[in-house]
């Protein structure tokens, strides 16, 4: 949606079991398999992906949405894709530059020029009228599918889950990291996900720092319906109030399912 990557080590751990079993049993305990698992494990990433798409396609069918576009009103041209990439943000154009490099002459490459331009502002200038059907023909092919994982997971994924970890925040935690970043960015505006970070900083301590994480958390949830309420297209502040928060109060730090939230009043379940 905006333009603006400390991941447990598989190898590591095999380290300490092969030490384990020289020195004698291993025995794991349970914290510490909570702590490896972040939201960069598979099944917490798919968890993560069908909230995002809860908020901003109101599907958890997420893999549906390679072919979405449309201008949603609120300044930044289309907004297309599985994170909302956005021609007035440059993202879309970083995305559709990469998916050039790996397939030339595909069928959005001769939109580059008209992506430059519009860089910037909420101009379709040089995109219709032909652009919305060629995205949506675009997202038929498997290379550009891999491209929009491939930005998501440079742009957004991967600095929210390393930023997460950092601040030793679970799967929650990094999960909300990741959807403000979907939706602000992580440039130098005041409602950039840095800031809404610094915001929650100035309140309460991360677990890193010495910090309760339920604490911490619920500050950064503060900082972010503030930084929401900034805007009028993301004045309504559900995915955070009736989603995000619900899983802080039952304590469910790790994002483990059964999962009920509710976004724009719209009822989702994840078994």
């Amino acid at each position: 949606m905006h333009t603006p990557h400390i991941r447990t080590s598989r190898r590591t751990l095999l380290t300490l079991i092969g030490a384990s079993l020289v020195a004698g049993p291993l025995i794991v305990s349970q914290s510490a398999t909570a702590v490896a698992v972040g939201l960069d494990d598979p099944a917490k990433k798919e968890i993560a992906m069908k909230l995002v798409s809860s908020a901003e396609n109101s599907s958890l069918d997420w893999k549906a949405q390679y072919k979405y576009i449309e201008d949603i009103g609120d300044g930044r041209g289309y907004t297309a894709g599985i994170i909302g990439f956005c021609s007035g943000t440059g993202d879309m154009l970083d995305l559709v530059e990469l998916y050039t490099r790996r397939k030339p002459g595909n069928v959005l490459a001769k939109y580059l020029p008209a992506l430059h331009d519009v860089d910037g502002s909420d101009s379709h200038q040089g995109l219709d009228p032909g652009y919305p059907a060629d995205w949506r023909r675009a997202a038929q092919d498997p290379a550009f599918q891999q491209a929009q994982n491939d930005e998501r997971d440079r742009v957004y994924f991967d600095p929210s889950v390393k930023q997460g970890k950092a601040d030793g925040i679970g799967v929650l935690g990094q999960f909300a990291y990741y959807d403000a970043i979907v939706m602000h960015g992580n440039g130098d505006d005041s409602t950039s996900f840095g800031n809404i970070r610094k915001r929650a900083l100035a309140k309460a301590k991360p677990p890193a720092q010495g910090g309760d994480e339920v604490t911490y958390l619920d500050a950064f949830l503060d900082a972010r319906v503030w930084a929401m309420k900034q805007e009028e297209a993301h004045s309504d502040t559900s995915r955070v109030d009736t989603a995000q928060r619900v899983f802080l109060r039952k304590g469910n730090l790790n994002l483990d399912p059964p999962l009920d939230w509710k976004v724009y009043g719209d009822s989702f379940h994840i078994g």
